[in-house]
C-alpha cells in the first residue's frame, strides 16, 4: 500500500502513525472496510473500533486475512456501552422530543453508535458511507457530534490528487446544495483551514464563477463576488480572489492575463464551486476524465472528525480516509 503512494497521501499516514488515535469504522462488516482496517492496523495508521454485528464482522476480518482479536468489535445489540451512550443520546436530544425507548433504538443503530463513541470521547473520529448514504452519514454526525465551537455550517470537500501529485481541495463538492453569499464565504473558509491541516502548504483560494473579475453580469455572479468580500473581510491575511474562471484560477497565463493584478490567479489550490452542480460535477470530472485521485468527501465545521465514503469506494480509498480522519483529530487538538 505504501509503494508508489502519491507524497501527500504517504505525508498523511506518517503523521498518522506519529500520534495514533482511535478511528471507528461503522461499518465493520463490509469487506473493503474490513480490508482496509486490516492494511491500515498493519502500518499502524490508527487503533481501530469495527461496529456491526460480531461474528458478520470478524467472518469479514478473517475473509481480508486479518485476525479479530487485534480490534475493538462493537456490536450496538449487545454492547455493554450501549445503555448509556443511550442515556447520553437521550440527554442530546430530549429538547428535540427524544424519548428514552427511543434513544435506545437510535444508538442501536451503527451510525448513531459510532458517532456517540465519538462524542463521548471513546473515540476521536468516525468514517461510515461505504454502504450507507451521505445523508445519513451526514445526519448521524450533526445530530450527534454537533458543529465545532462557531461553525456557521457543516460543509464538504473532496482532497484531489493531480496527475503530478500536488494535492487541491474542491469544495462544496459533497454536500450544501446552494450556499448563500455568506455560507459560501464561510465554506471557503473553513476549506482554507483544511487545506492547511492536511498538506501543511498555505491556502490559494478561488471563488469560481463562470466570470472573472466582473467580465460577465448575473445573480450568480453577483453571489460569487458578494462572497468574496465577505471571505475576505472575515480572513484579511488569507490569499483569497475571485470570482473567476476555472483556467484563470488554474492556468498561470491564462490568470496573468484575465486577472494580472490577483495573486490567487494562476496559483489556487483551493477551488470553491458556487454551488453543488458544478462541485460534484467538477470533482467527478477531475477524477474520472482527468486521473486526478478523490479523497472525500470529507467534512469541515464538525466538534470532532466524521468522514464520508463514496459507496463505489475500495478498500484503499478507506485507507487514506482513515489517515485523514486521524490527521484531522491530531489538527483539532
Amino acid at each position: 500500500m505504501m509503494n508508489d503512494l502519491p507524497a501527500i497521501l504517504a505525508a498523511l499516514m506518517l503523521r498518522a502513525k506519529s500520534d495514533k488515535k482511535r478511528i471507528v469504522l461503522s461499518e465493520g462488516a463490509d469487506p473493503r472496510v474490513a480490508q482496509a482496517a486490516v492494511i491500515a492496523q498493519a502500518q499502524g495508521l490508527a487503533n481501530l473500533t469495527l461496529v456491526g454485528p460480531k461474528e458478520a464482522v470478524q467472518q469479514a476480518i478473517w475473509n481480508a486475512e486479518g485476525e479479530p482479536e487485534n480490534f475493538e468489535i462493537h456490536d450496538p445489540m449487545t454492547s455493554a456501552q450501549a445503555p448509556g451512550l443511550a442515556a447520553s443520546f437521550h440527554d442530546l436530544r430530549k429538547h428535540k422530543g427524544m424519548t428514552p425507548e427511543h434513544a435506545i433504538e437510535m444508538v442501536q443503530d451503527p451510525l448513531f453508535y459510532s458517532a456517540m463513541l465519538v462524542r463521548s470521547g471513546h473515540a476521536d473520529g468516525t468514517i461510515a458511507g461505504a454502504v450507507e448514504p451521505t445523508p445519513r452519514v451526514v445526519r448521524a454526525a450533526i445530530q450527534v457530534i454537533g458543529k465545532a465551537h462557531n461553525s456557521p455550517l457543516v460543509s464538504g470537500f473532496f482532497l484531489m490528487v493531480l496527475p503530478d501529485g500536488r494535492p487541491v481541495i474542491f469544495s462544496d463538492s459533497g454536500l450544501v446544495v446552494d450556499p448563500d453569499a455568506e455560507e459560501l464565504a464561510a465554506i471557503a473558509g473553513q476549506s482554507a483551514a483544511s487545506y492547511a491541516a492536511l498538506t501543511g502548504g498555505l491556502p490559494h483560494v478561488a471563488m469560481l464563477s463562470f466570470s472573472t473579475m466582473g467580465s460577465a453580469a448575473h445573480p450568480r455572479v453577483s453571489k460569487v463576488q458578494k462572497a468574496t468580500e465577505i471571505a475576505r473581510a472575515a480572513h484579511p491575511d488569507l490569499a483569497l480572489d475571485g470570482e473567476m474562471q476555472f483556467d484563470a484560477a488554474y492556468v498561470p497565463h491564462v490568470g496573468a492575463s484575465k486577472a494580472p493584478n490577483s495573486r490567487v490567479a494562476g496559483n489556487a489550490n483551493v477551488f470553491i464551486f458556487p454551488n453543488l452542480d458544478a462541485g460534484n460535477i467538477g470533482y467527478k470530472i477531475a477524477q474520472r476524465v482527468g486521473g486526478a485521485i478523490a479523497i472525500g468527501p470529507i467534512l469541515q465545521g464538525l466538534a470532532k472528525p466524521a468522514n464520508d465514503l463514496s459507496r463505489g469506494c475500495t478498500a484503499e480509498d478507506v485507507v487514506a480516509m482513515i489517515a485523514v480522519t486521524a490527521v484531522q483529530a491530531q489538527a483539532l487538538e
